[in-house]
Formats: structure tokens, C-alpha cells, sequence
């Protein structure tokens, strides 16, 4: 395979990843209409079209999509091959692209921000914050946090946390207007603040336990959001009772304007992991984010 090819394949999935050409550009920081020819060269030595392009959207053709499961793998290997060489002469440096959940984000990152860029001044973090599940590989990330170790092929994931409640919590300012539920049953009268999985665009049942049991309770909802910061938000102005993860609870400014509401009935989530592609743990700039970030104190 030549270089120009090389290259042109590299565009083809950034353009797959970023959405759209203008957006491979400002990834690939190169004029759109290189991007463009670029792909028009892939395509002619393919023999096919890739990609379907309209002024809405952009599809993968069926020879675009079996282009890029059988080259994705390929072309991070040599990307890391490559980087994994450089670095034996030089400090961490690049850009490294993390997706974050904001419970990630606020129990891990934003601790140490400050001292991350103090001591590796020529790394790049992009930041993409999300708590929906992403494929990081198709999405162009280094690295990702979820809950669970399920991933895919040739991933890692590293284990960052225990199993740790989802907490039910009301403002004072609700407790005041409305009064706290006592029981499961009296949950019914009250309002809830629903929450949208960002991946599966499902709403998340309110599912407690009792007794060793999952309970799911049915709540009217006033407001659904896919948001913990705009969750809080909602709970704080008393728009009704909503969920919020324990460990973040506990290290809000303002968590006494909270009040938990059943806590014994509280139900426990999975542990929290960090994943990323196994050969990519050679690449100084991510091994740098992923052991600083992952540190025990």
C-alpha cells in the first residue's frame, strides 16, 4: 500500500468518525477540499463509492462500511507502531481525546486538572463530556469511562471504583412544600424528575430495593432530562425528587440544601471503569493520562 492510500484511509475514518468532511478538516486541521480529494482518490481505487452524501446527512454505503471494520484495527496499529517509536526519544506529548461521564469527569478529572497540565505541559486533553455509552474506537477517542467492564475486542478496561448507590434525594425547599415519603407506596404521590439514557434514549425506571427485591415505581414526571447537572439543578429548585449518585453527593458545595429521601432502599450501581484499545497503552502521551488519572494517593 502506498502513502497516498495510506493517508487517504486515514481521512476516510476521520471523516467517518467526525460526521462530515468540514468536520475531518477541523480534526485533521487541513483545507475541506483536501479532505475531499482525498476521499474522491479512495473511492477511485476502491472502484466504489463510500460514502452517500446529501446536504443533510452522510451514510456509509455498504463497501464504505466494509472498508472501515477491516481497516480500523490495521491503521491503529500502525498509528501506535509509529508513536510507540517516537516516544522512546521524547516526553508525553499530543493531543489525547477522553470521553467522560460527569460523575467521571467531577470524581477524577477535575480534581487534578491543574496538576495534569503542570506536569505535562506539551499534552492536549479534548475533553468530550457524555453519559451515554460510546464506542470510542468508531468515535476517535483515546480513551473512555463507563460503567461495567463489558467492551469490545482488543479493550482494556481498568477498574476505578466499588459498586456505589444511586441516591434519591429532595430539596428542602420540596421537603417544605410537599413533605418526604415514608414508604415505597408513597412514593406515587409524589413528582420525579425522569433521566434519558443519552445512548439508548430510553427513561430510566426509578427501580428500588426492598427486602432483597427490585422494585420499579411508576412517578409522574414533570421534567425528563439527560443530564446529572441539570438533574441537580431541578432537585435544588424543588421541581420534584430526583436521583443523584452517592459519591457525587458527597462532594457538592451545597449538599445540605439535600435531603435523602429511602435510603435504605437505595439500589446499588456497577463499578466504574476506564477502557481504552489495548495495544495504545505503549503510546506515551495515553499511558501519561491514563496512569495519572488512575493514581491511587
Amino acid at each position: 500500500m502506498n502513502s497516498s492510500i495510506y493517508n487517504a484511509l486515514t481521512v476516510f475514518h476521520t471523516i467517518v468518525a467526525e460526521g462530515s468532511i468540514a468536520g475531518a478538516a477541523r480534526r485533521l486541521q487541513i483545507a475541506s477540499p483536501s479532505v475531499s480529494q482525498s476521499l474522491k482518490l479512495l473511492e477511485n481505487h476502491v472502484g466504489l463509492p463510500l460514502l452517500n452524501r446529501t446536504t443533510r446527512k452522510m451514510e456509509l454505503t455498504e463497501a464504505g462500511h466494509r472498508l472501515i471494520d477491516s481497516t480500523k484495527n490495521a491503521l491503529q496499529s500502525l498509528s501506535t507502531a509509529v508513536e510507540t517509536v517516537q516516544d522512546l526519544s521524547e516526553k508525553p506529548k499530543g493531543l489525547v481525546r477522553m470521553t467522560v461521564p460527569h460523575i467521571a469527569y467531577w470524581l477524577f478529572i477535575e480534581p487534578r486538572l491543574g496538576e495534569f497540565a503542570e506536569q505535562f505541559p506539551d499534552i492536549q486533553l479534548e475533553i468530550s463530556i457524555n453519559d451515554g455509552t460510546v464506542d470510542i474506537l468508531k468515535q476517535g477517542f483515546d480513551l473512555g469511562f463507563r460503567f461495567g467492564n463489558q467492551v469490545e475486542e482488543q479493550m482494556v478496561a481498568k477498574k476505578l471504583t466499588e459498586p456505589f448507590r444511586l441516591g434519591i434525594y429532595a430539596s428542602k425547599t420540596y421537603q417544605q412544600k410537599y413533605g418526604l415519603p415514608k414508604t415505597l407506596n408513597a412514593l406515587q404521590q409524589h413528582k420525579l424528575i425522569g433521566f434519558r439514557f443519552a445512548t439508548s434514549n430510553r427513561v430510566m425506571p426509578l427501580t428500588l430495593q426492598d427486602k432483597g427485591e427490585n422494585i420499579r415505581i411508576e412517578m409522574p414526571m414533570p421534567m425528563i432530562v439527560n443530564s446529572l447537572v441539570v438533574a441537580k439543578s431541578a432537585i435544588l429548585q424543588g421541581v420534584g425528587i430526583g436521583r443523584f449518585f452517592e459519591p457525587l453527593m458527597a462532594i457538592q458545595p451545597d449538599k445540605t440544601e439535600f435531603v435523602p429521601v429511602l435510603e435504605k432502599h437505595w439500589q446499588s450501581f456497577g463499578a466504574l471503569y476506564l477502557y481504552f484499545m489495548q495495544h495504545s497503552q505503549k503510546v506515551g502521551r495515553i499511558k501519561a493520562v491514563i496512569e495519572f488519572f488512575t493514581a491511587t494517593e
